[in-house]
């Protein structure tokens, strides 16, 4: 088929510039390895969440914020797609027209897929340890590229729509912030009224509490189903606004 041909292709050129500038990866690594290493060995012995191991506790939030740090690249690479050309010069061309918005799409999900693989090593030099089993880790992997998707195409608004370079990867900001108020750090039970009635109202916590649960090899209960309707509601909504912004410039 040729959309998957032609976006194979053009996914192939994304990963190519990636690994050339493997830097990227690197600075989207930093921000949540620090984090992750300051909490469990800094703040970690002052932190009660229930239980002696806080990386297993604090690992979820931990990836949530590696995909929304990755996301910001996504928005930067559709931008300067955008202000050289690039588009216009592949729709000149025999290339499928959505092949070139999904190419970036599917880079997005590859990228921040290998940045949630070297944290989860590094959660493991840490003293993380996992009693699921492979279907429970299959169930995790969905749900974080459920959430990796559904931030990518609030990317591509981002990206499609800005008028400079800051603009694109700003977005991201507030992204990033929502895990700290959220369940990823520390129970939202220990927390004022009002910050936690939006902590418990936010996607993030669903989403943390499932792939917790999953990993722990505890009871999900109705997180999950909560967790994926942010996620595919999110995606709904993000890919009609995003494809709106693709036609404006196709």
């Amino acid at each position: 088929m040729k959309v998957l041909h032609d976006t194979g292709v053009l996914l192939g050129r994304s990963m190519r510039h990636i690994l050339r500038s493997p830097d990227t990866i690197i600075t989207v690594l930093i921000t949540p390895v620090a984090i992750m290493l300051l909490f469990v060995y800094v703040f970690g012995g002052a932190i009660r969440v229930g239980t002696s191991n806080y990386v297993n506790y604090l690992l979820p939030g931990i990836l949530l914020i590696a995909i929304a740090s990755g996301i910001a690249y996504t928005a930067l690479r559709l931008f300067t797609d955008k202000q050289r050309g690039l588009f216009a010069r592949f729709h000149s061309m025999p290339v499928a027209r959505s092949s070139v918005l999904w190419a970036h799409v599917a880079t997005s999900l590859v990228s921040n897929g290998i940045s949630v693989v070297v944290i989860i090593l590094v959660a493991l030099l840490m003293g993380f340890r996992s009693s699921a089993g492979v279907v429970a880790w299959l169930d995790v992997a969905g749900i974080l590229a459920l959430f990796t998707l559904a931030l990518t195409w609030l990317a591509v608004i981002a990206g499609l729509s800005a008028k400079s370079v800051e603009g694109a990867s700003a977005f991201s900001y507030p992204l990033i912030f929502l895990p700290f108020i959220s369940s990823a750090f520390v129970p939202t039970a220990n927390m004022p009224a009002v910050v936690r009635a939006f902590a418990e109202n936010q996607p993030v916590t669903a989403i943390v509490d499932t792939v917790r649960s999953l990993l722990n090899s505890a009871p999900v209960g109705n997180e999950i189903w909560i967790a994926l309707a942010w996620c595919v509601g999110i995606i709904v909504v993000a890919y009609f606004f995003a494809m709106r912004a693709y036609r404006q410039i196709a």
